[in-house]
């Protein structure tokens, strides 16, 4: 009785194939910051194009719109961008995303949104902050007909409509570099 082989060994020499990957993850690595920022310019023109739709006042919440590689939470084949507006430059951007109550009467100056202040009040400090809100209504004109909940537009927010897309835009970058490594 001859006994038959069940198993059969090979042996490849697959370095070529280990040098590929390696030269892949490279070129991966390095595509890493591009297809962020691909996925990062998605996300910043969908928030500047949802600004454009609201509408515009005094232009400065779209002008405060910016992208910006972070150093600090970037890592080797990890690139972080943030987009947010700049809350200096537009300090009512969060109340349009958000949404908020209009308690007093505002009017629009050439600085900008502000709030009436009563005529007896004219000249004299503005209450702080924290102050009561007996305080403040002594100081500002009370909005005729009392206040107004203005909803939320969120610009911001709404962005995160546009993932799939950022996601295909960073697909393409690394795609394209992966396809230059031989």
């Amino acid at each position: 009785m001859s006994r038959r082989r069940t198993s059969q060994t090979l042996s490849v020499d697959l370095s070529d194939l280990d040098g590929l990957l390696e030269d892949l993850g490279d070129a991966a690595e390095a595509a890493s910051r591009p297809a962020s920022q691909a996925a990062a310019q998605v996300f910043y023109d969908r928030m500047r194009a949802n600004v454009a739709r609201i509408g515009t006042v005094s232009g400065n919440l779209a002008q405060s719109i910016y992208q910006v590689y972070s150093n600090d939470q970037s890592e080797v084949g990890r690139s972080v961008y943030h987009i947010s507006w700049n809350a200096s430059k537009a300090p009512h951007g969060g109340l349009v995303e958000y949404g908020h109550w209009q308690r007093y009467l505002a009017r629009m100056t050439p600085d900008g949104w502000r709030t009436v202040v009563r005529a007896e009040m004219q000249g004299k400090p503005k209450p702080k902050r924290r102050a009561s809100q007996a305080e403040k209504d002594a100081y500002y004109v009370l909005r005729p007909g009392g206040p107004v909940y203005i909803p939320g537009k969120a610009f911001a927010r709404g962005a995160l409509d546009a993932a799939a897309v950022a996601t295909h835009a960073a697909r393409e970058v690394l795609l394209a570099a992966l396809e230059q490594v031989e």
